[in-house]
Protein backbone atom coordinates (compact mmCIF):
# COMPACT_ATOMS: atom_id res chain seq x y z
CA UNK A 1 0.00 0.00 0.00
CA UNK A 2 1.28 3.37 -1.03
CA UNK A 3 2.84 4.68 2.23
CA UNK A 4 0.92 8.48 1.74
CA UNK A 5 -1.69 7.20 1.45
CA UNK A 6 -3.83 8.64 4.30
CA UNK A 7 -4.60 5.90 6.91
CA UNK A 8 -7.25 7.52 8.77
CA UNK A 9 -9.70 6.84 5.34
CA UNK A 10 -9.20 3.10 6.25
CA UNK A 11 -10.46 3.67 9.87
CA UNK A 12 -14.15 2.14 10.71
CA UNK A 13 -16.93 4.63 11.09
CA UNK A 14 -17.88 5.82 14.62
CA UNK A 15 -21.07 3.72 15.47
CA UNK A 16 -22.10 6.41 18.00
CA UNK A 17 -23.11 8.66 14.76
CA UNK A 18 -23.90 6.54 12.11
CA UNK A 19 -27.57 6.87 10.96
CA UNK A 20 -30.00 4.36 12.57
CA UNK A 21 -31.71 1.51 10.34
CA UNK A 22 -35.07 2.03 9.10
CA UNK A 23 -37.61 0.63 11.30
CA UNK A 24 -39.89 -1.94 10.51
CA UNK A 25 -42.80 -3.04 12.56
CA UNK A 26 -43.07 -6.43 13.64
CA UNK A 27 -45.91 -6.12 15.86
CA UNK A 28 -48.24 -3.44 16.51
CA UNK A 29 -47.65 -0.52 18.82
CA UNK A 30 -43.86 -2.36 18.12
CA UNK A 31 -41.01 -0.04 16.00
CA UNK A 32 -37.51 -2.60 15.19
CA UNK A 33 -34.35 -1.18 14.51
CA UNK A 34 -32.55 -4.10 13.04
CA UNK A 35 -28.89 -4.33 12.55
CA UNK A 36 -27.22 -0.85 14.15
CA UNK A 37 -23.72 -1.25 14.66
CA UNK A 38 -22.27 -0.74 18.05
CA UNK A 39 -18.98 -1.85 17.71
CA UNK A 40 -16.32 -2.63 15.06
CA UNK A 41 -13.69 -4.89 16.13
CA UNK A 42 -10.23 -4.93 14.29
CA UNK A 43 -10.11 -8.07 12.20
CA UNK A 44 -13.59 -9.29 12.67
CA UNK A 45 -17.51 -8.37 11.72
CA UNK A 46 -19.22 -5.32 12.91
CA UNK A 47 -21.42 -6.03 16.04
CA UNK A 48 -25.13 -4.97 15.51
CA UNK A 49 -27.98 -5.31 17.92
CA UNK A 50 -31.71 -4.86 17.60
CA UNK A 51 -33.58 -2.50 19.62
CA UNK A 52 -37.33 -2.89 20.35
CA UNK A 53 -39.46 0.32 20.74
CA UNK A 54 -43.15 1.84 21.06
CA UNK A 55 -44.43 2.98 17.81
CA UNK A 56 -44.57 6.14 19.28
CA UNK A 57 -41.63 7.92 20.71
CA UNK A 58 -42.19 7.42 24.97
CA UNK A 59 -43.10 11.06 26.81
CA UNK A 60 -40.08 10.09 29.24
CA UNK A 61 -37.18 7.99 29.10
CA UNK A 62 -37.54 3.89 28.96
CA UNK A 63 -35.95 1.51 31.20
CA UNK A 64 -34.09 -0.59 29.13
CA UNK A 65 -33.97 -4.80 28.75
CA UNK A 66 -31.02 -6.16 27.52
CA UNK A 67 -31.25 -9.94 25.83
CA UNK A 68 -28.44 -11.84 25.80
CA UNK A 69 -28.60 -15.14 23.35
CA UNK A 70 -27.41 -18.51 24.11
CA UNK A 71 -25.67 -20.73 21.59
CA UNK A 72 -23.06 -22.05 24.08
CA UNK A 73 -20.58 -20.01 22.79
CA UNK A 74 -20.13 -20.92 20.29
CA UNK A 75 -23.32 -20.02 17.95
CA UNK A 76 -26.95 -18.68 18.07
CA UNK A 77 -28.91 -15.67 16.71
CA UNK A 78 -29.45 -12.48 18.60
CA UNK A 79 -32.94 -12.37 18.54
CA UNK A 80 -33.57 -16.26 19.51
CA UNK A 81 -34.66 -16.39 23.06
CA UNK A 82 -34.72 -20.34 22.88
CA UNK A 83 -37.48 -23.19 20.77
CA UNK A 84 -40.07 -22.73 23.56
CA UNK A 85 -40.39 -18.87 22.83
CA UNK A 86 -39.79 -18.63 19.00
CA UNK A 87 -43.81 -19.27 17.99
CA UNK A 88 -45.18 -16.84 20.56
CA UNK A 89 -47.21 -14.26 18.86
CA UNK A 90 -46.75 -11.58 20.30
CA UNK A 91 -43.12 -12.51 21.26
CA UNK A 92 -40.86 -12.46 24.27
CA UNK A 93 -39.62 -8.98 23.40
CA UNK A 94 -42.82 -7.35 21.96
CA UNK A 95 -44.49 -8.24 24.67
CA UNK A 96 -41.72 -6.42 27.10
CA UNK A 97 -42.17 -3.11 24.92
CA UNK A 98 -45.58 -3.14 25.43
CA UNK A 99 -45.10 -3.51 28.94
CA UNK A 100 -43.21 -0.43 28.59
CA UNK A 101 -39.60 -1.09 28.18
CA UNK A 102 -37.13 -1.20 25.37
CA UNK A 103 -35.22 -3.95 24.61
CA UNK A 104 -31.72 -4.30 23.13
CA UNK A 105 -30.42 -7.62 21.64
CA UNK A 106 -27.03 -7.43 21.05
CA UNK A 107 -24.26 -9.18 19.35
CA UNK A 108 -20.86 -10.71 20.77
CA UNK A 109 -18.63 -12.48 19.26
CA UNK A 110 -18.52 -16.08 19.43
CA UNK A 111 -15.33 -18.39 20.56
CA UNK A 112 -14.69 -18.68 17.07
CA UNK A 113 -14.11 -15.71 16.64
CA UNK A 114 -12.64 -14.65 19.77
CA UNK A 115 -11.92 -15.54 23.63
CA UNK A 116 -12.73 -14.84 27.23
CA UNK A 117 -13.49 -11.50 28.17
CA UNK A 118 -14.02 -10.52 24.97
CA UNK A 119 -17.85 -11.46 24.79
CA UNK A 120 -17.76 -9.58 28.42
CA UNK A 121 -16.45 -6.63 26.70
CA UNK A 122 -18.98 -6.58 23.57
CA UNK A 123 -21.70 -6.39 26.08
CA UNK A 124 -19.56 -3.42 27.84
CA UNK A 125 -19.73 -2.12 24.56
CA UNK A 126 -23.44 -2.62 23.85
CA UNK A 127 -24.35 -0.77 26.99
CA UNK A 128 -21.98 1.94 26.77
CA UNK A 129 -23.54 2.59 22.77
CA UNK A 130 -27.00 2.67 24.60
CA UNK A 131 -25.87 5.41 27.01
CA UNK A 132 -24.11 7.33 24.26
CA UNK A 133 -27.50 6.94 21.84
CA UNK A 134 -30.12 7.69 24.84
CA UNK A 135 -31.57 10.86 23.95
CA UNK A 136 -31.90 10.23 20.59
CA UNK A 137 -33.42 7.27 21.38
CA UNK A 138 -35.37 7.87 24.48
CA UNK A 139 -33.59 5.79 26.88
CA UNK A 140 -33.06 5.80 30.36
CA UNK A 141 -29.17 3.59 30.33
CA UNK A 142 -28.73 3.83 34.07
CA UNK A 143 -32.42 1.69 34.99
CA UNK A 144 -30.81 -1.47 32.63
CA UNK A 145 -31.80 -5.29 33.33
CA UNK A 146 -29.58 -8.05 31.99
CA UNK A 147 -31.49 -11.14 30.52
CA UNK A 148 -29.76 -13.92 29.21
CA UNK A 149 -30.44 -17.80 28.35
CA UNK A 150 -27.57 -20.69 28.47
CA UNK A 151 -24.61 -19.08 27.76
CA UNK A 152 -26.03 -15.52 27.26
CA UNK A 153 -27.40 -16.06 30.80
CA UNK A 154 -23.11 -16.03 31.99
CA UNK A 155 -22.43 -13.31 30.08
CA UNK A 156 -25.50 -10.94 31.21
CA UNK A 157 -24.37 -12.32 35.01
CA UNK A 158 -20.68 -11.24 34.14
CA UNK A 159 -21.10 -8.68 32.70
CA UNK A 160 -23.85 -7.72 35.58
CA UNK A 161 -21.02 -8.43 38.42
CA UNK A 162 -18.00 -6.45 36.52
CA UNK A 163 -19.32 -4.42 34.39
CA UNK A 164 -22.25 -2.99 36.26
CA UNK A 165 -23.12 0.78 35.03
CA UNK A 166 -26.31 1.54 35.21
CA UNK A 167 -27.39 -2.30 35.56
CA UNK A 168 -30.19 -2.79 37.81
CA UNK A 169 -30.63 -6.41 37.91
CA UNK A 170 -29.48 -9.49 35.99
CA UNK A 171 -32.12 -12.36 34.93
CA UNK A 172 -30.64 -15.89 34.27
CA UNK A 173 -32.29 -18.77 32.42
CA UNK A 174 -30.29 -22.24 33.09
CA UNK A 175 -27.35 -20.33 33.10
CA UNK A 176 -23.61 -21.68 33.94
CA UNK A 177 -21.55 -19.61 36.76
CA UNK A 178 -18.59 -21.94 37.18
CA UNK A 179 -16.19 -23.41 34.59
CA UNK A 180 -14.73 -26.60 36.05
CA UNK A 181 -11.47 -25.79 37.20
CA UNK A 182 -10.37 -29.76 36.51
CA UNK A 183 -10.77 -29.94 33.25
CA UNK A 184 -8.13 -30.93 30.43
CA UNK A 185 -10.24 -31.54 27.39
CA UNK A 186 -9.55 -28.77 24.69
CA UNK A 187 -12.50 -29.64 23.05
CA UNK A 188 -15.29 -28.55 25.08
CA UNK A 189 -17.58 -25.60 24.84
CA UNK A 190 -15.87 -23.53 27.65
CA UNK A 191 -12.54 -24.56 26.58
CA UNK A 192 -13.30 -23.09 23.29
CA UNK A 193 -14.71 -19.69 24.94
CA UNK A 194 -11.57 -19.55 27.34
CA UNK A 195 -8.60 -20.40 24.42
CA UNK A 196 -7.67 -23.60 26.16
CA UNK A 197 -8.82 -26.31 28.72
CA UNK A 198 -9.88 -24.60 32.11
CA UNK A 199 -7.19 -26.39 33.86
CA UNK A 200 -4.26 -25.69 31.87
CA UNK A 201 -5.36 -22.19 32.46
CA UNK A 202 -7.45 -21.84 35.49
CA UNK A 203 -6.77 -18.09 36.40
CA UNK A 204 -8.52 -17.41 32.94
CA UNK A 205 -11.69 -20.36 33.95
CA UNK A 206 -12.11 -18.43 37.16
CA UNK A 207 -12.15 -14.97 35.63
CA UNK A 208 -14.46 -16.44 32.96
CA UNK A 209 -17.27 -17.72 36.20
CA UNK A 210 -19.54 -15.36 37.59
CA UNK A 211 -19.58 -16.73 41.37
CA UNK A 212 -16.08 -15.12 41.44
CA UNK A 213 -17.33 -11.85 41.02
CA UNK A 214 -19.71 -11.55 43.67
CA UNK A 215 -19.19 -8.77 45.72
CA UNK A 216 -22.11 -6.83 48.23
CA UNK A 217 -21.83 -4.15 44.98
CA UNK A 218 -23.44 -6.93 43.02
CA UNK A 219 -26.96 -6.03 41.50
CA UNK A 220 -30.03 -8.15 42.57
CA UNK A 221 -30.63 -11.68 40.58
CA UNK A 222 -33.61 -13.77 39.00
CA UNK A 223 -32.13 -17.15 38.77
CA UNK A 224 -34.36 -20.25 36.54
CA UNK A 225 -33.15 -23.11 35.92
CA UNK A 226 -34.54 -26.52 35.46
CA UNK A 227 -34.31 -29.25 37.75
CA UNK A 228 -33.25 -32.00 35.34
CA UNK A 229 -31.13 -29.75 33.16
CA UNK A 230 -29.09 -32.26 31.93
CA UNK A 231 -26.50 -30.14 30.06
CA UNK A 232 -26.04 -27.14 32.81
CA UNK A 233 -26.61 -28.60 35.92
CA UNK A 234 -29.40 -27.14 37.95
CA UNK A 235 -26.36 -26.51 40.81
CA UNK A 236 -25.22 -23.89 38.96
CA UNK A 237 -27.44 -21.69 39.57
CA UNK A 238 -27.96 -22.64 43.25
CA UNK A 239 -24.32 -21.94 43.58
CA UNK A 240 -24.70 -18.10 41.78
CA UNK A 241 -27.62 -17.59 44.47
CA UNK A 242 -26.13 -19.11 47.02
CA UNK A 243 -22.71 -16.58 46.73
CA UNK A 244 -24.90 -13.60 46.20
CA UNK A 245 -27.01 -14.23 49.19
CA UNK A 246 -24.20 -14.55 51.68
CA UNK A 247 -22.45 -11.25 49.54
CA UNK A 248 -26.02 -9.40 51.29
CA UNK A 249 -27.37 -9.24 47.36
CA UNK A 250 -31.22 -10.54 46.61
CA UNK A 251 -31.17 -13.17 44.53
CA UNK A 252 -34.17 -15.24 43.66
CA UNK A 253 -33.72 -18.30 42.88
CA UNK A 254 -36.48 -20.45 40.84
CA UNK A 255 -36.20 -24.39 39.71
CA UNK A 256 -38.57 -25.46 37.33
CA UNK A 257 -39.11 -29.16 38.35
CA UNK A 258 -38.84 -31.75 35.52
CA UNK A 259 -37.49 -29.29 33.20
CA UNK A 260 -34.25 -30.13 31.01
CA UNK A 261 -32.19 -27.56 29.39
CA UNK A 262 -34.21 -24.77 27.26
CA UNK A 263 -37.62 -25.57 29.50
CA UNK A 264 -37.29 -28.73 27.44
CA UNK A 265 -40.06 -30.96 29.22
CA UNK A 266 -41.15 -27.79 30.87
CA UNK A 267 -45.57 -27.57 30.15
CA UNK A 268 -46.43 -24.41 28.02
CA UNK A 269 -47.81 -22.94 31.87
CA UNK A 270 -44.76 -23.67 33.32
CA UNK A 271 -42.39 -21.77 30.56
CA UNK A 272 -45.16 -18.45 30.69
CA UNK A 273 -44.50 -18.51 34.67
CA UNK A 274 -40.92 -18.00 33.77
CA UNK A 275 -41.28 -15.15 31.48
CA UNK A 276 -44.06 -13.72 34.00
CA UNK A 277 -41.53 -14.15 36.59
CA UNK A 278 -38.83 -12.25 34.57
CA UNK A 279 -41.22 -9.18 33.60
CA UNK A 280 -41.98 -8.40 37.36
CA UNK A 281 -38.44 -8.84 37.96
CA UNK A 282 -37.66 -6.14 34.88
CA UNK A 283 -41.17 -4.24 36.78
CA UNK A 284 -39.73 -3.91 39.96
CA UNK A 285 -36.26 -3.27 39.42
CA UNK A 286 -36.67 -0.66 37.03
CA UNK A 287 -39.50 1.15 38.23
CA UNK A 288 -39.05 4.98 38.67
Amino acid sequence: MNGRFPLELLAPPDPAVLPLPHPARPAPGVRLLRGAAYAVPDGVRPLELDLWLPEERAARPLPVVVFVHGGAWRTGLRDDPGPRLREWRPGPFARLVRAGFAVACPDYRLSGEACHPAQRDDLAAALAWLRTRATELCLDPDRTVLWGESAGGHLAALTALTRPAGVRGCVTWYAPTELDPTSTDPGTFEARLLGAAPAADPARARDAGPVAHVTPQAPPFLLLHGAADTIVPCDQSVRLAGALRRAGVPAGLHLVDGADHLWVGASEAAVEDCFARTLDFARARLSP
